[in-house]
């Protein structure tokens, strides 16, 4: 580690106030990225403002047709919210595989999609969803806000505050993960809004680009809503990624 100046913000106007007070200030929500980029000296910033007292950024409600959570809101939280797990099963069940106990009881979902790490697992959910991410200056559409690898649409200083998922008629999530991380070596979302036919389909870990769409899929979802629709779908190569687990193809 090396030195620098620790605030710890009581209102998100607090911390918008530090971050334009002070160009090189970083924002700390969970700290699962930040403070190992902080001990590995791959991030120096002369001053982290800490968002972990901001109490309005921490609650989880259902509003009408949508539920709405808070940027601070733990996954562990998440997972164990009674109107996420009657609204959204599948984003409560998608929360309680994030990582380990550890992992879920201090990461939370703005630190989560403010990151965008291609492999995370909220974005497929904020994607597949069609969720709404607001800030302190503003609201993102999902199909806006993703924008490449590590790449989000928030501006210098902006927050975020809460997202707003609306209830589908039918939600699904499930992964195949690197057993020591539990990261999603692919993880696929599927959401269907209620009242209408139009599939979505998000996918992570497996994109070149981070998460994204996956086209054939959702049409073949669209015009028959069953797994056998799906089955027989193939999905180009090109752009996805390849590692050590997996190659592209």
């Amino acid at each position: 580690m090396y030195q620098f100046d620790y605030q710890r913000a009581g209102s998100v106007a607090d911390a918008a106030s530090a971050l334009s007070a002070n160009s090189e200030a970083k924002l700390l929500a969970g700290g699962q990225t930040l403070l190992p980029t902080l001990k590995q000296r791959l991030a120096q910033p002369s001053s982290v403002v800490d968002l972990g007292g901001v109490a309005e950024l921490k609650s989880i409600s259902k509003d009408g047709d949508k539920i709405v959570i808070g940027a601070m809101a733990t996954h562990a939280e998440v997972a164990a919210n009674a109107d996420v797990a009657s609204a959204i099963p599948a984003l409560a069940k998608l929360a309680g595989g994030i990582g380990d106990p550890q992992v879920r009881h201090r990461g939370t979902i703005g630190g989560s999609l403010a990151n965008n790490d291609p492999s995370a697992d909220y974005p497929t959910a904020v994607l597949a969803l069609n969720a709404t991410v607001v800030t302190n200056q503003r609201q993102i559409g999902a199909d806006d806000y993703f924008q490449g690898m590590f790449g989000t649409a928030l501006e210098e200083n902006e927050i975020i505050t809460a997202v707003h998922f609306p209830v589908p008629g039918f939600a699904g999530y499930e992964k195949i993960e690197q057993r020591a991380s539990r990261y999603p070596l692919v993880g696929v979302f599927v959401a269907k809004p209620a009242g209408s036919s139009d599939v979505r389909v998000a996918v992570t870990g497996a994109g070149g680009d981070g998460v994204f769409r996956c086209g054939p899929v959702e049409a073949a979802l669209t015009a028959n809503f069953s797994g056998s629709a799906a089955r027989g779908v193939s999905v180009d190569a090109n752009g996805l990624k390849g590692d050590t687990h997996g190659s592209a193809d």
